[in-house]
């Protein structure tokens, strides 16, 4: 039988933590450890040696970026250890200064309200645990409203469609879903990104991944 993935959760609300150590033990995670301030993650996550930290920005005692800083260090002294940090507001700069460490592989920026639909959230997980990199939603909306940088100009309207889309750590097959295409149509958008951005042949999720941390980086 295979091992159930450890997860170290950190998130001062008792019953935001309480719950979400249910969700996750119903499907299938180990929580080794469910703690409120970002001290006690840093002592967890040496302890637990989790395969995934959930976190939460603000926690005690400032409630500014405990959380945040607590889950840079951890990647900083482990580059390939999964991340994903939950917000309760959009703040895309919290974002990019995340995705900076290890290669943006492995990490998820979620808003709270997203973790209402238990399956995405999962789904979301998962992602990240596959080396990933899933963004909210309405995070991605944020940065779309703001003026095209020079870096993206080169793609059309569509492929910028498809790149956040790709941000938000959606599949091919599920992005052709959304915007009623064919899976081949998205697969040749998501080339043509990739080819336009210039980023170097190497496997597809490292592609993929340095997709979505060129677009941030352009847009924030």
């Amino acid at each position: 039988m295979p091992a159930m993935t450890r997860i170290v959760l950190a998130e001062d609300g008792v019953l935001l933590r309480e719950g979400l150590s249910d969700v996750l033990s119903r499907f299938g995670f180990e929580v080794a450890a469910a703690v409120d301030d970002a001290t006690q993650l840093m002592e967890a996550a040496v302890e637990h040696r989790p395969d995934l930290v959930i976190t939460d920005i603000r926690m005690p005692p400032s409630y500014s970026d405990e959380g945040l800083r607590a889950a840079i260090a951890l990647r900083q002294e482990e580059p390939g250890l999964a991340v994903v940090v939950l917000s309760q507001y959009v703040q895309t700069e919290f974002a990019a200064a995340l995705l900076e460490t290890g290669s943006g592989r492995a990490l998820g920026y979620l808003l709270k309200d997203r973790v209402v639909d238990i399956e995405d959230f999962v789904a979301s997980l998962h992602t990240v645990l596959g080396g990933g990199t899933v963004i909210d939603p309405e995070v991605v909306r944020r940065l779309l409203r703001r003026p095209r940088p020079d870096s993206l100009g080169e793609l059309s309207d569509r492929e910028q469609e498809v790149l956040a889309l790709v941000a938000e750590g959606h599949s091919n097959s599920a992005i052709a879903r959304r915007l009623y295409i064919t899976e081949s149509a998205v697969g040749k958008h998501v080339g043509n990104i990739l080819a336009k951005l210039g980023l170097p042949p190497t496997d597809d999720v490292n592609r993929r991944v340095a997709a979505v941390l060129t677009y941030l980086r352009a847009t924030s």
